[in-house]
């Protein structure tokens, strides 16, 4: 029971790496809170963890909305008084509207940025002040395309690559105050996002990905991402902070 007795809020757990990361927190002992914009879903994994045994409330939420992610806050104040551990999972990869930045409808730009880089910082906004009240763990997610050139994907980089600095910024910021920021940098994790990014591009070869750009020839799996996402919400990473943890099975430096 490696999260007992700590609230956990997770970004995007209705689905993909967030609803693994759910059902992993709460098996760990942790009460969920599901941020989710899709409400079928979000009720599907809260079902699951109850089922199970576990604890977790859904609140439907658009992340990029300043006002709904305040009151969502305000609500989980009123009725848990803290935080224990946020995990900014949720963004959008737009593979059929993103593209070079000379080509790009910058209203497309304005929407990923906002939802994947604005989302992530107002539920860190309003999660910190309860969080101060006894230290805490922040998780969030950039990309590989945080870290390394990605073509065709201008928007989504550029929010992952501010994923990254912010991290860095928030790390120093916040561990005075005993809560820890890091981040997961995930790539070719077989997901609902990624075959709509890639599975269903037919200009996407995937043989080819696997074989000649992933040293581990193989895709990677949600869960797999889950496992470091407990081990950075949990006590055995006490003293990480700052990390950018990049697991895509080698793609970065191949």
């Amino acid at each position: 029971m490696r999260l007992e007795g700590k609230i956990a809020a997770i970004t995007g757990g209705g689905g993909g790496i967030g609803r693994e990361a759910a059902l992993l927190f709460a098996k760990e002992g942790a009460t969920l809170l599901i941020l989710e914009n899709d409400q079928k879903s979000g009720e599907a994994v809260v079902e699951e963890i109850k089922e199970k045994g576990g604890e977790a409330q859904l609140y439907h939420l658009d992340i990029s909305d300043e006002v709904a992610v305040a009151k969502t806050f305000k609500e989980i104040e009123e009725q848990y008084k803290k935080i224990d551990v946020l995990y900014n999972n949720a963004s959008v990869f737009w593979g059929k509207k993103d593209g070079p930045i000379d080509q790009l409808d910058m209203t497309v730009f304005e929407r990923i940025v906002k939802i994947n880089l604005f989302g992530l910082a107002y539920c860190s906004k309003y999660a910190i002040p309860l969080m101060k009240r006894g230290g805490g763990s922040i998780i969030n997610t950039s990309s590989s395309a945080g870290v390394i050139g990605i073509p065709k994907c201008d928007a989504y980089t550029a929010s992952k690559g501010a994923t990254v600095s912010l991290t860095r910024s928030m790390a120093v910021e916040y561990g005075p105050y005993n809560i820890r920021v890091n981040c997961i940098a995930p790539a070719a994790i077989r997901t609902p996002m990624v075959a709509e990014s890639n599975l269903n591009d037919p200009e996407f070869d995937e043989e080819h990905f696997l074989t000649a750009g992933t040293p581990l020839r193989r895709w990677g799996l949600p869960e797999e991402i889950a496992n470091i996402a407990l081990f950075l919400a949990s006590d055995e990473s006490a003293y990480l902070n700052g990390a950018i943890i990049v697991a895509d099975g080698g793609i970065t430096i191949s």
